[in-house]
């Protein structure tokens, strides 16, 4: 597991882990402890009767999942109550916002 470099745990859908699904939303809730940086991860094959049973989700660390995929670098300061989904259209990605479809733009 790679070091997360001090920026905590996310909650990760076993789909994604295991490779079964791509990770496509992004969630930011308020963190339960000193390690969770209140990221969740959902693959794009997760349903909701997945999502009911918590053995499907596991806490991992950030740069397991910046390994698994490395466009959520930029998300990481993001605030309390994002919720985004990630896209890829013409081989290029990009973050928007579930409720409305605005792209996320960020300032680096």
């Amino acid at each position: 597991m790679k070091e997360s470099m001090g920026m905590g745990g996310s909650v990760v859908s076993k789909n994604i882990l295991e490779g079964k699904g791509k990770l496509k939303w992004c969630v930011r809730e308020e963190a339960v402890n000193e390690v969770d940086n209140g990221w969740r991860f959902l693959s794009d094959i997760d349903t909701d009767e997945f999502l009911s049973d918590s053995s499907n989700m596991v806490v991992c660390d950030w740069g397991t999942i910046i390994e698994i995929e490395p466009a959520i670098i930029e998300i990481f300061n993001m605030p309390i109550g994002t919720d985004i989904i990630l896209v890829e259209e013409n081989n290029q990605k990009a973050f928007v916002y579930t409720e409305t479809g605005e792209k996320v733009n960020f300032i680096i």
